[in-house]
């Protein structure tokens, strides 16, 4: 590390602007989405662009103390955007019902695609798969934070 390099603590509660370039990237938006939740009417797919967005409720993981015991559990509203989009699938995901509650649980390269093929795993079983002509995958917080509304940390028993 040298005194150039971004450090931890320099993150502070400043608002996130990360994009995903390689597989490596996209490990980092995945782990900070972790547990972000949207309604699905919060998804958007613009053809014309080629972009597909969500807008989640994201928890700041990079604001819990290490061990992620805290009294101030907070999330923020995020952008999550996927450029240069050739198509979206959706499985388990009813697009009718715009008041079901979608939970990520992660983000990873499609190994058996034969293009940029990015898979959203969402919680019971749903999945986005998001067609690209090149990896490019950003996420920005839009908000401040706000205390989470269950006060408490997600876990996830083994």
């Amino acid at each position: 590390m040298t005194a150039d390099d971004a450090r931890f603590e320099d993150g502070g509660a400043k608002p996130l602007r990360l994009q995903a370039l390689t597989p490596e990237d996209l490990g980092v938006i995945s782990a900070l989405t972790q547990d972000s939740v949207l309604p699905a009417s919060e998804m958007t797919w613009d053809r014309g662009a080629r972009r597909f967005a969500l807008l989640i409720n994201r928890m700041r993981w990079e604001d819990l103390p290490k061990g992620g015991a805290s009294d101030e559990v907070s999330r923020v509203r995020s952008v999550l955007t996927f450029d240069n989009v050739a198509g979206v699938q959706t499985q388990g995901v009813d697009r009718r019902d715009a008041d079901q509650i979608l939970s990520v649980l992660s983000l990873a390269m499609d190994e058996d695609a034969t293009t940029d093929r990015v898979i959203v795993t969402l919680a019971g079983d749903g999945a986005i798969a998001v067609t690209m002509t090149a990896l490019d995958v950003s996420l920005r917080d839009v908000t401040r934070p706000y205390r989470a509304v269950s006060g408490k940390v997600p876990h996830h028993p083994d």
